[in-house]
């Protein structure tokens, strides 16, 4: 027997040659006791000197036994032992038992982080070899019956003989039809984690995290994680709303959901939790129109979501299945239709499918007794303490039932701005965020949801330095907002000020009052006019700063602290198409809203996103089937400011006279990485060109259908519509105020003339018809890349309350195992480059170009896409860059390009995060296997911006080093994060 042989069985409890043992952690003091589950399903004491053999074992079977070697391995083994412990019991609560595999894993982990790669190869090797071995042997007598062993421990504490066959009955159903996924490794990991005795929740969970655990090898094997996480919500939900232990396999549910379904309205209306108006469906006719089979097509984060944060639940039991949760969304949804049964089928089929999703809000409490279903709400602060404690009033309201929030603090008087009620001198508006961002945190939801607001400041408020600094960790805590969004609202004036390196003069509104509500060229007028009455003296309160030194102060805060966000107060106003009743004068938590506000109204938008996914067949576009998602959802969205709980009465008033509604996409990557069309090139900006100009035709025309069926919107006369201006005409009225200056393409390939006609003729339904949310939460849900978000990984590692999990590109993969490539030294290769393929050299060209990730490729091509999608948007895009090596010169011409293609807004600058998928099961003796160690290119940038780019520092451009950019990544919200919900 080998030496290495020798160290696992040591770890395993099994005879091991002597060896000076020390004393077990299980007997110092009040310590907790450890346990360990052995293979053969015995649970035995933690003995940590069983560690240090084993190590021993593994260092003199690699490096020989000589005296010399001995006493250097017993110092490494010393170390590396109390390391393993450590880790080992940190993450541990009392009582806890591991399993030896866990044990294992943290010893090749140590000798990883060690760099002692020659054993640790030695025994990766080793164990892989005997994990298959096992596996095979499972496999073997997995046809012969073998009486129970173990034991199960229910609730009550009485146990029961495990059901071995119901088991393996239940894994084989998961794994049916799933291309490459084998139920005997799933249940030879399941029985290895079980024990007698073991209770009935941890049962539950085991062969849900054995099947985890093979995602980094088959990513189908998510599926299978996601149907095994089934049984455990059936079993949940059907003994609460049955009132008796109840358990069913899928294809019982083909038939038990039309009993589940009446009673699970009953029980949901009896515990408070749904609207009572439910029973009063044909509950028999819905029950039919259930679609059991579409509880398989989740991924495992998909339903994990779900059931983490969006299922009803209550005494923390969840009790809603997953097409029952969809069918009370779409019963919330068509509650006040004429045939409310047909169009609650419709609505289900929709978003049952994954074709359509509404967004967080709308799924969280439609159909509920309070069906607070909006996403975003916009407000405009008062220069007054009543005006600004009812704007954190009403922050406090509308997050208390799942807003995400926009303030406009652009009219409260800056830093000592003369207080005439006291005669005294005005703190400026920082105290006051201050006090907004304590609210966001204290209105939460009832933990459910985290509040979410951002700020917004215009650039010439004479506070807009501190307002820079806002997010900082350094400096004075009291004027500091930790968890507050911030974004600067930007004129065009300032930006022709950076271009021309000219002066900016910074007001108090109090003294400048009409800025706030003025655009394009009145805005430039009275702008002007201040800074001659400045210049005269005639101003008390003023500030001159060179334009390009607060625009580098701007980004270098953006790159430092991810805040605040830029976003263009020109294209925002000159372009909606509600100009004639009032100003936007900020956008939302997310910058796709671009809605007015005014001290009567609070601007309201309703989300939901199209799965461009879904919508792309074996010819491309599949526009019939896109045109048929756009008419129902575009209804759906309509009913929601109907039947929508409004919790201030500003929010409704707007809501009512408006009715602006948000349709936007997501599954943009997986789009075209089905069409095979790489993100950083030109086919891939013409793609987002032609379907966002598809959506948009649709959109509009929906629109106009429901205005025919149920009237115009109130507010529709003298807006841009009336005037047959759609979203592509209204481009040229931005160029008219920028002197015939726009830089964007205005290319089009349908027949707008009809439309165009029908709209001013017929009028429309909303005010507003397409906003692109990010949808973090959403996408998840339905198993697709975020919103337009490139790739952030191809393989990286998901956390959330459940745990941590890998996630890989399914398509990727397919495409490597079509190749012959998958294999475990292309995961092992993925993992040490962080889910970046362009490091490794088997992999071909095209396929790095079609699966090149984020910080790859140069965000110029997600400005070129944005700005061609930006063109058919009649509100705006949550648009995020990445950048892998942020400098001066980089942001400036970034930025500088999004505003010259004419965006309204960006979201959040990226930088490389300092997190890396764990490489702790690399086997490289090195850490990497057959790759080139050059780093991963990016892709070169579009060759439309060339003109855009300078070749060299000039006055008014920012050379590489003008920015002090400090190490690390921006503190951002983390873009692979599940729990966070307040992106759509």
């Amino acid at each position: 027997m080998s030496a290495i042989q020798e160290s696992d069985r040591a770890l395993a409890g099994a005879p091991a040659v002597p060896a000076a043992p020390r004393a077990p952690s299980t007997q110092r003091g009040a310590e907790p006791a450890y346990q360990v589950i052995r293979r053969n399903g015995a649970v035995t004491a933690f003995d940590e000197s069983k560690i240090s053999v084993a190590l021993t074992k593994a260092f003199l079977a690699v490096e020989g036994s000589g005296a010399a070697a001995s006493r250097r391995v017993h110092d490494i083994v010393e170390g590396l032992t109390a390391q393993i412990v450590a880790a080992l019991t940190r993450r541990a609560d009392h009582g806890r038992t591991f399993h030896i595999e866990e044990v294992q894993d943290q010893v090749e982990l140590a000798l990883m982080r060690g760099e002692h790669h020659k054993v640790a190869r030695a025994y990766v090797l080793y164990r892989d070899e005997r994990s298959r071995e096992r596996a095979a042997a499972a496999a073997k007598v997995e046809a012969s019956p073998v009486a129970p062993a173990l034991h199960v421990t229910a609730a009550d504490g009485s146990r029961a003989p495990l059901d071995q066959a119901r088991l393996a009955r239940l894994v084989e159903e998961a794994c049916a039809g799933l291309a490459d996924v084998d139920a005997a490794p799933v249940l030879a990991e399941t029985r290895r984690n079980l024990y007698d005795g073991i209770s009935e929740d941890e049962l539950a969970l085991a062969p849900i995290m054995a099947a985890r655990t093979l995602i980094e090898t088959e990513p189908n094997y998510s599926q299978v994680s996601a149907r095994l996480l089934l049984d455990l919500l059936r079993h949940e939900a059907l003994s609460f709303v049955h009132g008796r232990p109840t358990r069913a396999t899928h294809a019982e549910m083909a038939e038990g959901y039309a009993e589940y379904f009446p009673a699970y309205v009953k029980k949901g209306i009896a515990v408070d939790l749904l609207d009572p108006e439910l029973a009063r469906y044909d509950l028999s006719k819905l029950s039919a129109a259930l679609k059991p089979e579409r509880d398989l097509q989740f991924q495992f984060l998909g339903l994990q979501t779900l059931y983490d944060r969006y299922f009803l639940q209550t005494g923390g039991i969840r009790f809603e299945l997953p097409q029952a949760f969809f069918m009370r969304v779409a019963m919330g949804l068509a509650a006040r239709e004429i045939d409310r049964e047909a169009r609650a089928i419709e609505f289900y089929d929709l978003i049952s499918s994954f074709d359509f999703m509404c967004s967080t809000p709308t799924l969280f409490n439609a159909g509920t007794p309070r069906p607070q279903l909006s996403s975003c709400f916009l407000t405009s602060v008062a220069d007054d303490l009543d005006g600004i404690f009812k704007a954190v009033k009403d922050n406090a309201l509308l997050s208390k039932y799942a807003g995400g929030l926009g303030n406009s603090w652009t009219r409260v008087r800056g830093l000592g701005a003369h207080i005439r009620g006291t005669n005294g001198q005005s703190q400026g508006v920082v105290p006051f965020l201050k006090v907004a961002n304590d609210t966001a945190i204290a209105v939460n939801q009832g933990g459910k949801r985290k509040g979410a607001v951002c700020a917004y400041l215009e650039t010439w408020h004479v506070d807009i330095e501190e307002f820079l600094d806002l997010r900082k960790n350094t400096g004075d805590d009291r004027r500091r907002t930790h968890d507050m969004n911030t974004a600067n609202w930007v004129p065009d004036l300032f930006l022709q000020r950076v271009e021309a390196d000219g002066p900016w003069t910074l007001f108090s509104p109090d003294e400048a009052p009409d800025l706030h509500d003025l655009y394009g060229p009145a805005f430039k007028t009275a702008y002007e006019a201040y800074e001659a009455k400045a210049a005269r003296g005639e101003i008390r309160v003023h500030k001159q700063v060179r334009a390009l030194d607060l625009w580098r102060r701007m980004l270098t805060m953006l790159f430092e602290t991810g805040h605040p966000w830029v976003t263009f107060k020109d294209p925002c106003n000159i372009r909606s198409p509600q100009g004639h009743v009032g100003v936007v004068h900020s956008s939302n938590l997310c910058t796709e809203i671009t809605l007015n506000t005014s001290d009567d109204e609070v601007a309201v938008c309703n989300l939901g996103s199209i799965n461009l996914a879904n919508h792309i067949g074996e010819r491309g576009l599949d526009r019939a089937r896109l045109e048929r998602t756009i008419r129902t959802a575009m209804r759906m969205l309509d009913n929601v400011i109907d039947i929508n709980f409004y919790t201030i009465p500003e929010a409704r008033r707007s809501n009512l006279r408006h009715r602006p509604v948000g349709l936007g996409i997501m599954g943009f990557q997986d789009a075209l990485q089905a069409l095979r069309l790489p993100i950083a090139s030109e086919a891939a900006v013409r793609f987002a060109d032609e379907s966002m100009e598809v959506i948009s035709f649709h959109a509009i025309s929906a629109s106009v259908d429901l205005a025919a069926e149920r009237g115009r919107y109130p507010s529709f006369d003298g807006s841009l519509w009336s005037r047959g201006i759609l979203p592509i005409d209204s481009v040229e009225l931005l160029a008219d105020a920028r002197d015939g200056v726009l830089d964007l393409d205005r290319s089009s390939t349908l027949d707008w003339s009809d439309l165009r006609e029908r709209v001013r003729s017929v009028g429309m339904r909303n005010s507003n018809t397409m906003a692109i949310a990010p949808t973090a939460t959403i996408s998840n849900i339905c198993g697709v890349a975020q919103s337009i978000e490139p790739a952030f990984r191809n393989l990286y590692v998901k956390a959330n309350m459940s745990g941590d999990f890998t996630v890989v590109n399914p398509g990727l993969v397919r495409d490597l195992k079509a190749l012959g490539l998958w294999d475990e030294v292309m995961i092992s290769d993925l993992k040490y480059f962080d889910g970046s393929l362009g490091a490794i050299d088997r992999v071909p060209d095209d396929l790095k170009a079609l699966y090149a990730t984020a910080f790859e490729i140069d965000a110029s091509w997600l400005v070129e896409a944005a700005a061609r999608r930006q063109k058919w948007i009649d509100q705006a895009q949550s648009l995020n860059l990445y950048i892998a090596n942020p400098n001066g010169r980089k942001l400036d011409t970034l930025y500088r390009l999004a505003w010259k293609r004419g965006l309204k807004t960006t979201y959040y600058l990226r930088a490389m995060s300092a997190t890396h998928v764990e490489k702790s099961t690399l086997k490289g003796t090195d850490g990497k296997l057959n790759a080139v160690s050059a780093p991963a290119p990016v892709a070169a940038a579009p060759a439309a911006a060339a003109p855009i780019v300078v070749a060299a520092p000039t006055a008014s451009t920012l050379a590489a080093d003008e920015l002090t950019l400090t190490d690390g990544a921006p503190m951002v919200c983390p873009i692979d994060d599940p729990t966070c919900e307040a992106c759509q």
